[in-house]
């Protein structure tokens, strides 16, 4: 249809021209040009560029030519990792937040596209540390947990498959390549990150050795005003020096526009073995982190979240190293284990952490030439207190016997106080505990 009106146009403006000199012939590369990615078009349709992700993410600079093959070539690489990362869905459930949750088979997992790992199963439970109490995680009258928002809506997968949330074309197009998808950048780790954009309000404990920690984490939807910052509340377990060689393994929730495309907090995990050089991603976008539970996806939006001066909703969190083969397992909510991160994975890792720290981090990319307003936590300051500060209760570490107990000589660091704080306390009911977060920029943070 379309070609039989361009040779109608032809023909009548021919028509028109016909008492003119006959214009000079145009040249046949260009037609050529653009019939061939027409056609490549019309064979490849999932390789068009949806609109927005084409003006958001990969706006040329001003003064760049637009390649059309380089972006073809680019899209079917898209193509071919999305296939290898999306495994084949035996169930598929649709999020209220539009995310597309797989029930993948355990064994098809991205973990098992390890070569230690191919054609092995998913190990059973491990011993749990002693004093694992679930009534310590049970909320209090005054806070409830927290769950996830796919499941909520009455989704569950099947016995012998795990959830995945399905990763898009737009996804991976957000990143600034492939090979950086799913991957934090290189940075330092606690130590002041003026140079790195990385910024922390923290308790942390070190100079020992630990074999694991837990606590529960309020969850708050912070807003992020800058597609390529973040902002989290987590768990970090460490070892090595501040190095190449740093190892840690991180869990809690995270909004990151970037990552997902929106402004949920999302339950997740990172690992590196080498200070986020190469090593290690988010969640299940790598072979590594091994998953065993059926009703929680790394990756899915938890529901629902606090509110200011409202209702107070938190995630209980554990990450603890299995004396019997070594493994790094992690538990979510009263006893949820969502399963371990194997411990050849890593170097330092492989016998213990020598520091834990818990709190709230954001990147801080000044892309408007001053701080950013991205929120930490609630986005109040700690001193604000309960319903209005984002906090972390019941704060325990595992020791060399396998058993839960309060930290010791914990430290309290917040690398700009001005835009993010923090502050610590102690009762019966919540053991140890601190508030934290902030606004980011404001009159004493510019």
């Amino acid at each position: 249809m379309r070609t039989q009106q361009h040779s109608f146009s032809q023909s009548k403006h021919s028509s028109k021209l016909a008492l003119s000199p006959p214009p000079p012939p145009p040249p046949r590369i260009m037609p050529m040009l653009v019939s061939s990615l027409f056609a490549l078009c019309l064979l490849s349709p999932v390789l068009s560029l949806p609109a927005t992700a084409a003006e958001s993410i990969n706006k040329p600079p001003v003064n760049q030519t637009f390649h059309p093959y380089n972006e073809l070539h680019k899209l079917k690489k898209v193509q071919a990792y999305l296939k290898k990362i999306n495994k084949p869905a035996v169930k598929t459930i649709q999020s209220p937040d539009g995310d597309l949750i797989d029930c993948v088979l355990t064994h098809l997992q991205p973990a098992f596209d390890h070569p230690q790992l191919k054609g092995q199963k998913a190990l059973d439970p491990p011993e749990r540390p002693k004093g694992n109490d679930s009534t310590t995680d049970e909320a209090t009258d005054e806070v409830a947990d927290a769950f996830q928002l796919w499941a909520e809506a009455g989704g569950s997968c099947p016995e012998g498959t795990i959830p995945i949330r399905r990763t898009t074309e737009r996804d991976v197009l957000r990143a600034s390549s492939i090979g950086r998808f799913g991957r934090k950048l290189r940075r330092h780790v606690r130590r002041d990150s003026t140079g790195s954009g990385h910024e922390h309000a923290v308790v942390y404990v070190n100079g020992d050795q630990f074999y694991g920690a837990k606590a529960n984490i309020n969850v708050w939807a912070p807003r992020v005003t800058d597609e390529y910052e973040f902002s989290l509340s987590q768990i970090w377990v460490i070892s090595g020096s501040f190095g190449n060689d740093l190892n840690t393994i991180e869990a809690g929730w995270q909004v990151s526009p970037e990552l997902y495309g929106d402004n949920y907090p999302r339950f997740f995990t990172y690992w590196t073995t080498d200070a986020y050089q190469a090593t290690g991603c988010y969640n299940l976008l790598c072979s590594g982190f091994v998953q065993t539970n059926r009703r929680i996806a790394i990756g899915a939006a938890i529901s629902p979240r606090s509110s200011y001066n409202g209702r107070q909703f938190d995630i209980g969190v554990m990450v603890w190293k299995d004396p019997k083969h070594g493994h790094w397992w992690l538990q979510f909510g009263s006893g949820l284990l969502v399963g371990y991160w194997p411990a050849y994975l890593f170097s330092h890792l492989r016998s213990h952490a020598n520091m834990v720290q818990f709190g709230g981090e954001v990147v801080n990319t000044r892309s408007r030439g001053y701080h950013t307003s991205t929120q930490m936590g609630s986005g109040h300051f700690a001193g604000e207190g309960f319903t209005r500060s984002s906090y972390f209760r019941n704060l325990q570490v595992v020791d060399w016997d396998n058993s839960l107990i309060p930290p010791s000589n914990l430290r309290i660091l917040a690398d700009h106080p001005n835009c993010y704080d923090v502050r610590q306390g102690w009762n019966r009911v919540w053991g140890i505990y601190f508030y934290f977060g902030g606004p980011g920029r404001n009159v004493r943070c510019p």
